[in-house]
């Protein structure tokens, strides 16, 4: 079973930086599609971006400009650079795996994705 662990998240003001990072022993991350989701409880579950196995990032629109995706691959993880910061970017965050064949097109539907970490907590405060 693949486990996700991710980690960096934390309280930071507006206009601060965050690096979350998500790691794993049980898969091969330059193979596959590593995703990075949100969700606060007010809204639905939101894509963030995703790294493609063949080395493309796509980003969500409300990140675009101000997240960086990026791969580790001696380390086997995948980074979330998060700059300028904003309230609105408060959520938990997930990372999430699936095969890296898939389309692109379908990179920011969550059911596409076969295994998710446990989330990390990003806190932005006005």
């Amino acid at each position: 079973q693949v486990q996700l662990v991710e980690s960096g998240g934390g309280l930071v003001q507006a206009g601060g930086s965050l690096r979350l990072s998500c790691t794993t022993d049980t898969l091969t991350f330059s193979k596959n599609d590593i995703g990075w989701f949100r969700q606060s409880p007010e809204k639905e579950r939101e894509f963030v971006a995703v790294k493609k196995w063949n080395d493309g990032n796509i980003y969500g629109d409300s990140v675009k400009g101000r997240f960086t995706i990026s791969g580790d691959w001696s380390k086997n993880a995948v980074n979330l650079q998060m700059n300028n910061l904003k309230p609105e970017d408060t959520a938990v965050y997930y990372c999430a795996a699936r095969r890296g064949l898939l389309s692109v097109q379908t990179v920011r539907d969550e059911s596409t994705y076969d295994a998710w970490g446990q989330g990390t907590q990003v806190t932005v405060s006005s």
